[in-house]
């Protein structure tokens, strides 16, 4: 696989600092870029267009969440991992909604931190599953709408995956749960984002809901 190119985002200077330290002493990872605000958050990330932005939820100025509803407004598509020492559900749901990949935790391990950042390029949305969990049950309680007649054909196979994406595993951790290979697992979740004509698992979540799938 190529280097992946990642945009760091954070306003700790030692946090930062650390975390350039850490992506480009890993194989495969190179931070091409490190700010300690998003205040220009387009021209920034135009410099050098990145594979995969971290961003920082609350910096001086610009949150992570008004910068990631930004780049979403002007139909860029690079993935967007929130990082947080926080898990409040309304934070949660912006973040979502603003249109990032994945939301994960400050104390998270610089090991699955690396390995969100890369389930991001691949097409996931890594998430705990605490914050899973929150997502889920926010998407429940926000978006009331009766249930529609869309026929949607998953696969029992499709619903498993689809279900434990909900819970916030991992590719890896539902490879093991389903005793698939790594492969199998993001093949079957290509097939579901194209069988509910989405995009990513937040809006996967949302259109499971209102169906009933999860």
């Amino acid at each position: 696989m190529n280097t992946i190119k990642v945009t760091l985002f954070e306003d700790n200077n030692a946090l930062r600092e650390a975390m350039f330290f850490v992506i480009n002493g890993t194989p495969g990872f190179k931070c091409i870029q490190a700010f300690a605000d998003a205040n220009n958050v387009i021209e920034q990330i135009s410099i050098e267009v990145p594979d995969v932005i971290l961003m920082d939820i609350d910096m001086p100025g610009m949150t992570g969440i008004e910068a990631t509803a930004i780049i979403r407004k002007h139909q860029i598509n690079i993935p967007i991992l929130i990082q947080t020492v926080f898990e409040a559900d309304e934070k949660v749901f912006q973040a979502i909604c603003a249109g990032a990949n994945g939301y994960v935790l400050k104390q998270t391990s610089p090991a699955r931190l690396l390995e969100c950042l890369k389930e991001c390029v691949e097409g996931g949305s890594p998430m705990t599953p605490l914050i899973a969990s929150k997502v889920l049950k926010l998407f429940r309680e926000k978006n009331n709408w009766p249930a529609k007649s869309e026929a949607v054909d998953l696969s029992s196979r499709e619903k498993e995956v689809l279900l434990y994406l909900t819970e916030g595993l991992s590719y890896k951790m539902i490879s093991d749960k389903c005793s698939i290979s790594y492969e199998t697992v993001h093949s079957h979740i290509k097939k579901i984002y194209k069988k509910l004509h989405v995009n990513s698992v937040s809006e996967a979540v949302s259109k499971a809901i209102k169906q009933g799938l999860v």
